[in-house]
């Protein structure tokens, strides 16, 4: 059994997540780190209360005191633990649909374990080698009001306010009732923006939208940016790590694109940026242009992070890094994603300009996302092996870092299994629009073909 994927480990709350499902691993998390006190944070979610306090009963059985910090994004939960010097546990979902909750382990640092540690959390998971403590040693909660507070300061802190508060921006932003409700919309009126809202009150059954910040769900945010005749739209994903952009026309903006124009204002040659196996060529070209060397991960935050450590342990610059799902590192702030920091640091770049000016060199190509469900190993097994079959039959080049890419020269498409949700995924970028839709077809027929024979 594995329980964590590429960040944490989730399943729908009361079924697969149950609280004693987080009970144990909070026995375990304590075990292994040995900490008389341990953070604790939940995202917005219905279900975060109850698994909350399944996780400080684990943590106080094995003798952990736990500073309960209530809804905290999850950058807010790593930049308390690394103020304190405590590990933290976060109950979180992040992006995925409202029957979801989720566990995200994070260091003393304030950052997301590496799979080492992981690995030894898993192995005191499924041996039960919890070391429990007598009655008289147990642990107590402290409820931490000035979190939220606080983390809202320290991005302050680290941010050009004056030129942002100079620029006289107009914020849409839609929080989509997570985490983010109750710390962004008060971060960008700080940073002197003023600021529309939607979809943001806190609300775990997320009646507005789904967590996930993609365009089917951020409609909203769309019409807003153009009714309010805003500078840019912004959104977050349930534990607000992520942030994604909507231009002053109210369209789209691809995070790669995203991506590629924040990279760019930071990389210098001798420069590494790291990103994920389903890299767009955005990113290729700006680490080229910029004499910066592309380091490449299989997908998650864990795996990028610990490819930024081992860079960074070399001494080599990495000052940014992410995947163009909107979760973005600035490795010289946090080693942590950061909705509202990201959010900040392209607010930087629209002093004097439009945010389709902002991004238009990255424009031209087009990504298609394609998913696969599956409901047993057989199927799973059929799809991976389908995939695999399709790559020995290309001419393409073939990268198996994280599944099956196919690097075609004019585009590519990858197919791989997720690291949070029982489906396969499919990735496919082209410069025309046909041309990709043809990639991710072909490959998605080739894996329903397969699993439809199990």
């Amino acid at each position: 059994m594995k329980v964590f994927g590429s960040s944490g480990t989730r399943g729908v709350a009361n079924d697969e997540l149950t609280p004693e499902f987080v009970l144990k691993i909070a026995k375990a998390a304590g075990t292994v780190w040995r900490s008389d006190r341990v953070a604790l944070a939940r995202d917005t979610r219905a279900t975060g209360d109850m698994l909350a306090d399944a996780a400080a009963s684990g943590l106080a059985s094995i003798g952990a005191d736990v500073d309960r910090l209530g809804v905290v994004p999850t950058p807010g939960a790593q930049a308390y633990a690394e103020r304190k010097g405590v590990p933290a546990l976060m109950i979180t979902a992040s992006h995925n649909p409202p029957e979801y909750n989720g566990v995200k382990l994070i260091g003393e640092d304030g950052i997301e374990l590496a799979v080492g540690s992981l690995e030894r959390i898993e192995d005191k998971f499924l041996t039960e080698a919890f070391e429990e403590v007598r009655w008289s040693e147990t642990g107590h909660s402290h409820h931490i009001e000035d979190a939220r507070d606080w983390y809202v300061s320290q991005l302050l802190e680290h941010i050009d306010t004056e030129k942002i508060a100079d620029a006289n921006l107009t914020v849409a932003l839609d929080p989509g009732h997570g985490a983010g409700s109750l710390t962004s919309p008060e971060f960008f009126r700080k940073l002197g923006c003023e600021v529309v809202t939607a979809n943001s009150q806190p609300d775990g059954h997320f009646p507005g939208r789904n967590p996930e910040p993609v365009p089917k769900n951020l409609r909203d945010l769309g019409r807003l940016v153009e009714s309010t005749d805003a500078d840019v739209g912004i959104a977050h994903d349930g534990d607000a790590d992520r942030a994604i952009f909507y231009d002053e026309t109210g369209d789209y903006i691809e995070g790669d694109a995203t991506l590629a124009a924040l990279a760019a204002a930071q990389l210098e040659a001798g420069d590494a940026v790291v990103s994920a196996v389903n890299v767009s060529q955005r990113l290729v070209d700006v680490a080229r242009e910029t004499g910066s060397t592309l380091e490449l991960t299989p997908i998650g935050s864990t795996n990028i992070i610990t490819r930024i450590r081992e860079l960074q342990d070399q001494n080599v610059s990495v000052p940014v890094a992410g995947e163009g799902n909107g979760g973005i590192f600035f490795p010289n702030y946090r080693l942590t994603r950061d909705g509202a920091y990201t959010a900040a640091k392209f607010l930087e770049l629209l002093v004097g300009r439009k945010a389709s000016d902002v991004v238009e060199p990255y424009s031209g190509y087009h990504n298609i996302r394609t998913n696969i469900s599956y409901t047993t190993d057989a199927e799973h097994d059929a799809l991976l092996s389908a995939a695999e079959r399709k790559a020995k039959e290309s001419d393409a080049e073939l990268n198996t870092r994280d599944g099956y890419r196919l690097d075609f020269g004019d585009a590519w498409v990858l197919a791989r299994s997720s690291g949070t949700e029982p489906m396969v995924r499919i990735y496919a970028e082209a410069r025309e629009q046909h041309r990709a839709e043809e990639l991710s077809e072909e490959m998605e027929e080739a894996l329903r073909t397969a699993k439809a024979s199990v």
